[in-house]
């Protein structure tokens, strides 16, 4: 799991490991040192997901409860301070979660009965609760029920329901809500005529969904072509990006968009001006293009100037941008081609 500067992975033993920056903490070993290759987050065990923030980080263990570390300076841990936390802390009174989501400064959690609680700054209404007031604490997202997945933004947020309708409120200056406007909107509200949705992602200002038919739908800031559509044309509304089909996984980066096919293969596009796509270059690309030599892959991840993604066979690979060791093999040379996390096996 890709954050803007350090990442996350939880093992199948439910361990979790991190590297990158570690400078507020969010690397949860008990330091502010930057970590080049993988380590062990001490003391968390159990864990069954992650999410990954700016500048924090956040897993849910599978008795239900969460775990929060890294900067709280906007009280995004949910521990009921803005104190930063160099080891994880859990996060009191939520049980019962199955996923989570993080954004730059705000946290999401989707729990067993479909409600989501969020927490952390809301100055663009990112927490959904009507309000621009910042939450310590957990609140319950109201009106929304009935949640299959979600996904945080940079001060954005979004949901899928079961019913495949799509469902987004936050900051929305760059269109990312898909509702048609540039409005903020401190509650959800359903984004019109995209149906059948299986799974989403949130870039910092873009959007993107993956129906269940395998094909992917994108919408908002478009300045580096992070929407895949030929263009740099902000988009107000979901739009398909043009021939991709057979779609299983995607995710949406700072300026730039991954997405693994069924057949295991890698589609990049958008801004690769660190060698975000692994392609050998630091071409920027307006449609996906496939990534050389990049077969049977499973989960794709991005951060801010680079990317993750994970095998079949539970190896890590990482490319891009590589200051303060993000791509963790054991240096900060950055990488255009995709290297293997050193030691990682999931």
């Amino acid at each position: 799991m890709a954050g803007r500067f350090h990442n996350l992975a939880v093992k199948q033993d439910g361990t979790v490991w991190a590297w990158g920056d570690n400078s507020q903490g969010q690397l949860g070993d008990g330091t502010t040192t930057q970590r080049l290759t993988p380590l062990q987050v001490p003391g968390l065990t159990g864990v069954a997901a992650l999410s990954v923030g700016t500048l924090h980080s956040l897993a849910v263990k599978q008795d239900g409860t969460v775990w929060a570390w890294g900067d709280n300076i906007q009280g995004q841990l949910g521990d009921g301070t803005t104190t930063d936390r160099l080891m994880p802390v859990q996060v009191p009174g939520l049980t019962g979660v199955v996923a989570l989501a993080a954004g730059n400064y705000h946290s999401l959690a989707l729990r067993q009965d479909g409600t989501i609680w969020a927490w952390g700054n809301n100055a663009q209404g990112q927490l959904g609760d009507g309000t621009t007031t910042q939450r310590l604490t957990p609140v319950q997202v109201p009106g929304l029920a009935a949640v299959a997945a979600l996904a945080g933004g940079f001060y954005h947020s979004l949901a899928v329901k079961q019913d495949g309708t799509v469902w987004a409120w936050g900051n929305n200056t760059e269109g990312e809500l898909g509702d048609g406007t540039t409005t903020d909107r401190r509650t959800p509200l359903q984004v019109p005529g995209l149906t059948g949705v299986a799974a989403l992602s949130a870039g910092n200002y873009h959007s993107l969904a993956v129906k269940q038919d395998g094909t992917v739908w994108a919408w908002g800031n478009n300045a580096q072509g992070q929407l895949g559509d030929g263009t740099t044309t902000q988009r107000l509304t979901p739009l398909q990006v043009p021939g991709l089909t057979g779609i299983a996984a995607l995710a949406g980066g700072t300026l730039h968009s991954l997405a693994v096919k069924q057949d295991g293969t890698v589609w990049a596009w958008g801004d690769n001006s660190r060698g975000q796509f692994g392609d050998g270059t630091t071409t920027q690309r307006l449609v996906p293009v496939k990534v050389p030599g990049l077969t049977g892959f499973v989960a794709p991840s991005t951060g801010g100037t680079h990317s993750l993604a994970v095998k079949q066979d539970g190896t890590v690979w990482a490319w891009g941008e590589n200051a303060q060791g993000r791509l963790g093999d054991g240096t900060t040379i950055s990488r255009f081609t995709p290297v293997r996390v050193s030691g990682l096996n999931l």
